[in-house]
């Protein structure tokens, strides 16, 4: 039986709207970013991450014309800015440049029975920009000449020896454990808010060493400020290739600082692409390249899918580092 006039005309109406808000959608989506992009760097400036992010965040920005706003959100070993990116809106107007802290802190927040900051489902990997070895530095005028003498200097005096880091579970954190794990040493930690401000106490002598990426602490070793014992990784480092790899001196160590980008989970796949897009422009642009690698961490890009598979595996080895490290408070 034919519909009424009345309700062929309703029935009409709404496929035209169902039409105009498919269409609707889609439009908004091509339209990304229609207003400027916050990048959350969950440390303080003058951190391996801050100096990652202000370089691809410029690249990022032409690529997608508008400007991506960084937005430096210290605390709890970078947790509280991953926080925050992760219960941000999924629309593609909030990113988060995490380091490799981002696959332990849940992990810690378990092993102490505390409520989760964030879970890592929360967050989609996009985009990895860097990954080298940690680089045990202190300063020039220390007595120890080689990793060596630092850790036979540690084991005679047990908790004397103090070192910095980015906060509890951190990247600068995590790496100095491992040290104290396969070595048998015990050291004094002393936990800031950032790279920066660890490396500012180590060069201030409030403190007497750091884990760090070679980005952070280059600069004070070309000036004669700092020496490198040492680094976590395997044969040599670009930026610095006369400093040993900790486990040729037989200490088994080995820890890797990564860099990379994020977006809260649910965010729609065509912003994903258009960001995924931009990040692989911005790894690849020559300025970028030069002013990363000039810092110390040359560019070591991962796409989408290489990065998801590099996330969960490093989530999977840092969970046994945690809980050998044990609890911390």
């Amino acid at each position: 039986m034919p519909h009424p006039p009345s309700r062929r005309l309703l029935l009409a109406h709404l496929a035209a709207a169902a039409l105009l808000g498919s269409a609707g959608t889609a439009l908004a989506q091509s339209a990304y970013p229609a207003r400027p992009v916050t990048m959350i760097v969950p440390f303080p400036p003058g951190g391996l991450a801050d100096i990652v992010a202000r370089p691809v965040a410029e690249a990022m920005g032409r690529e997608l014309g508008q400007p991506v706003v960084i937005e430096n959100k210290a605390g709890a070993g970078g947790g509280i800015g991953m926080a925050q990116a992760a219960k941000a809106p999924a629309d593609g107007y909030t990113v988060l440049l995490s380091l490799s802290s981002f696959t332990v802190i849940p992990e810690a927040d378990a092993l102490l029975g505390r409520p989760p900051m964030y879970s890592l489902a929360a967050l989609r990997p996009v985009a990895r920009f860097t990954a080298d070895p940690t680089v045990l530095a202190v300063r020039a005028d220390a007595p120890w000449k080689t990793a060596k003498d630092f850790v036979e200097d540690a084991k005679k005096r047990p908790g004397a020896i103090n070192y910095g880091s980015s906060g509890n579970y951190g990247t600068m954190h995590v790496p100095m454990e491992i040290l104290a794990q396969n070595t048998g040493i015990r050291m004094t930690h002393v936990p800031f808010t950032g790279a920066g401000p660890a490396v500012v106490a180590l060069l201030g002598g409030q403190i007497d060493a750091v884990s760090s990426g070679p980005a952070t602490v280059l600069q004070h070793v070309k000036s004669g400020k700092l020496r490198v014992l040492g680094h976590w990784g395997s044969g040599k480092l670009k930026s610095m290739p006369e400093v040993p790899a900790l486990k040729d001196a037989g200490y088994g160590a080995e820890y890797a600082q990564w860099s990379g980008l994020f977006v809260p989970a649910g965010t729609p796949e065509p912003v994903v692409q258009r960001l995924r897009a931009a990040a692989r422009a911005a790894a690849a642009d020559p300025k970028v390249k030069e002013v990363i690698a000039n810092a110390g961490s040359p560019i070591l890009y991962q796409d989408t899918p290489e990065f998801e598979r590099y996330v969960q595996a490093d989530a999977r080895r840092m969970a046994d580092v945690v809980k050998k490290i044990g609890k911390v408070e």
